[in-house]
């Protein structure tokens, strides 16, 4: 019986632990910042972390790109560093719609659960733009997420969550992007690792 304890406590401890990983590794490398709120990317787990007073709020299953990580225009790979919310899109699109541009035309996306390939990247339900905050890294010439259209947005291919899949930006679960999306305002830090 003492053994049992002593497991549970244990595993209760690393999975503290564990679960505080996300917020020590953006406070470190915000180390000269002060935050009370950041979506927190983890590229090696697939994960979309929001934080809040030094609490994980809610985690989501994401998928950033296929072709890795870079910040080099064209190159279809999700760039790290800090970023903001610069601008939000699709306030008075219904679930699963197809944007292109950032405007729902009227089209409702088929979604994937299965892991099957959409023939297009569709863009779906909600986009947060993100601005990149970090000159030669993720701003300017060439390296540039808002230029190079950067976001994190629903998707159509839902059943490849978890892996990376994308053509760079953040891909969610349309039904959580949009809950995301009532919470987050424009301005708020997005930390890509």
């Amino acid at each position: 019986m003492f053994r049992a304890l002593n497991f549970i406590l244990i595993s209760l401890l690393s999975w503290s632990t564990f679960a505080q990983q996300p917020i020590a590794q953006a406070k470190a490398y915000l180390s000269n910042h002060v935050f009370e709120e950041i979506l927190f990317v983890s590229i090696k787990e697939q994960k979309l972390y929001h934080i809040k007073d030094d609490k994980i709020v809610k985690e989501y299953v994401i998928s950033s790109s296929a072709y890795g990580t870079g910040n080099e225009e064209g190159s279809n790979k999700t760039p790290l560093g800090l970023h903001k919310v610069k601008q939000k899109y699709g306030e008075k699109t219904p679930i699963n719609g197809r944007m292109v541009g950032r405007i729902f035309y009227g089209e409702i996306a088929t979604i994937y659960t299965d892991g099957s390939k959409s023939k297009t990247d569709d863009v779906t339900s909600r986009i947060f733009w993100l601005e990149g905050l970090e000159k030669g890294k993720n701003k300017g010439d060439g390296i540039d997420s808002y230029k190079r259209y950067i976001y994190i947005h629903g998707t159509s291919e839902e059943g490849r969550l978890g892996s990376p899949s994308s053509h760079g930006c953040i891909r969610m679960k349309n039904k959580e992007v949009i809950v995301l999306y009532r919470l987050i305002e424009v301005g708020t830090l997005v930390l890509i690792l």
